[in-house]
């Protein structure tokens, strides 16, 4: 991109409107240019004078997702009662993926086309108003129905949130505002379940999802304005209006493919290989269509990132998950006291996050996420060694809390790596691909661990969930290890990938999406 360097913004603001799609390019790259080249300037921080409203803006937009995620759990099981519909509390939760899946594309395609600014405003719109609908249901489908829409915003925002990162903050800078994201999910982590419990059950569960929207005001007056004023229009070299039809149609057949999946994994029986087969069927092409070309051999550069973004994140939450099961049914311990010994890994996530953004350890990055990722590894093969009963718990707490460091290394590295290597043009596609691996992978990795953990005499994770409610203990330890040592090798596997993540003669844009990996 060039580096413009207009004598003021009194220069851009005199600028005429632009009548062609390359004039409306060429004017969001000037505003870039202008607002990048006055903080080189400057030196200013992601606080400084310059960036203070549009930071605090984005991560006050990301901290009101993180506590809707972590509060809205709490909320879920009373609506799923007082609206007649526990048998349908699972799609509650997969139709928020699935069309998220279809936005996080959306959002992609828009924003490098658009900009960010009117993807991340109909996302937020979007959120509460999917909130809303929740929160005012009269029957289980309509709140299902809110959490589809409430899905589609979160795609639509998340995304958009990386493109403005990507075009409102020079390379220096996106660290420390990744970090920040990252830090974002630690209070809510915390408080979220315990303020989301006490509104449940002093107000009721409607207040936990008609609450939220109001806050939503405060990013949107802070960030808007900042990303009309330094990110708006499309990024130089994009096709101002172009739809990419082919990308929209993949993005359908990875939305309901994965739900498909989901729903095939909810039972583990013969009449569940028919929607099973149909979500293969359906996501194999996507995900081949939609990442970028080499994902799956670990290509060097934006490939391996990708990639390593999904492997991470895979490996992880599915071992994760079953942590809190084990401590219930192995050791005896309360669901909270379960819960609670994961707690420390937030401030460690956070902790991973920090580091990473230190800009004398930038020469470092590809080092520090080989050895996330072995932390991570480390993390997971040493969780089932509380199935032995000399092995004091606490064990667990403390091996998650390097885990949880490790995924900050590596999880906050593959977002300033993307950024680093995708063209301008193409921030929004390559940010939509990475979160699709994110997110295809945990449910990939969680349906592989389940199908294990049942096959080796856990039960099915769902009645398995109900024994660690009370305190049964049925579920055999070789069920455990069947989930905790996979996931660890796969953990492994991220280790080496993490090796390929960077390669000193790959300028911005070579990790092109191009069908077929």
């Amino acid at each position: 991109m060039t580096a413009l360097e207009p004598s003021g913004d009194a220069d851009v603001a005199r600028a005429v409107a632009p009548d062609t799609p390359a004039e409306l390019a060429a004017e969001g790259a000037a505003r870039m240019a202008a607002g990048i080249a006055a903080d080189v300037r400057t030196g200013e921080g992601v606080l400084g004078r310059g960036y203070r409203a549009l930071s605090i803006g984005i991560v006050s937009v990301v901290l009101l997702i993180a506590f809707e995620a972590t509060a809205v759990g709490t909320a879920m099981p009373v609506a799923a009662r007082e609206l007649d519909g526990v048998s349908l509390y699972a799609f509650a939760f997969s139709a928020y993926f699935t069309t998220s899946l279809f936005g996080m594309v959306l959002s992609g395609q828009w924003a490098d086309r658009r900009g960010p600014l009117a993807p991340l405003g109909a996302g937020i719109a979007a959120f509460a108003a999917g909130l809303l609908l929740a929160g005012t249901a009269a029957s289980m489908w309509m709140f299902i129905a809110g959490r589809a829409v409430q899905g589609l915003g979160g795609g639509l925002v998340i995304v958009a949130l990386y493109v403005v990162v990507s075009r409102a903050y020079p390379e220096r800078l996106r660290p420390a505002i990744m970090a920040a994201f990252a830090a974002s999910w630690v209070v809510p982590s915390v408080v979220g379940p315990l303020a989301s419990g006490a509104v449940t059950e002093h107000l009721g569960w409607r207040w936990v999802f008609i609450g939220i929207p109001v806050l939503v005001v405060f990013p949107l007056a802070l960030a808007l304005p900042q990303i009309r004023r330094r990110a708006s229009g499309p990024a130089e070299g994009a096709v101002p209006g172009a739809v990419d039809r082919r990308r929209i149609r993949l993005a359908l057949g990875i939305s309901f493919g994965a739900g498909f999946l989901q729903y095939a994994a909810q039972d583990l029986a013969w009449v569940s290989l028919l929607p099973g087969a149909v979500g293969v069927a359906l996501l194999v092409p996507a995900v081949l269509g939609l990442l970028p070309r080499g994902t799956y051999r670990a290509a060097r550069g934006l490939p391996a990132v990708v990639l390593l973004r999904g492997v991470a994140a895979g490996s992880f939450i599915a071992a994760e998950s079953f942590v809190p099961l084990m401590l219930v049914t192995q050791r005896g311990l309360s669901p909270m006291a379960a819960g609670l010994s994961l707690a420390v890994g937030g401030a460690t996530w956070a902790l991973g996050s920090y580091v990473q953004s230190r800009p004398g350890l930038e020469p470092y990055r590809e080092r520090m996420m080989a050895g996330g990722m072995v932390l991570v590894a480390a993390a997971i093969v040493t969780a089932p060694s509380v199935l032995i009963q000399a092995v004091p718990v606490w064990i667990v707490a403390v091996a998650w809390g390097f885990g949880c460091l490790g995924m900050g290394l590596v999880i906050s590295s593959t977002s300033v790596l993307l950024l680093q290597l995708s063209a301008p043009e193409e921030a929004g596609a390559n940010s939509a691909a990475l979160q699709i691996s994110d997110g295809l992978s945990n449910v990939v990795l969680l349906a592989v661990g389940g199908a294990a953990f049942a096959a080796l005499g856990g039960g099915a994770v769902g009645s398995a969930h109900e024994a660690a409610s009370a305190g049964d203990g049925g579920s055999h330890p070789a069920a455990f290890v069947a989930v905790f040592l996979p996931m660890a090798a796969v953990a492994l596997v991220g280790a080496w990938v993490a090796t390929r993540v960077m390669s000193a003669s790959q300028p911005p844009g070579v990790g092109r999406l191009e069908p077929g990996v």
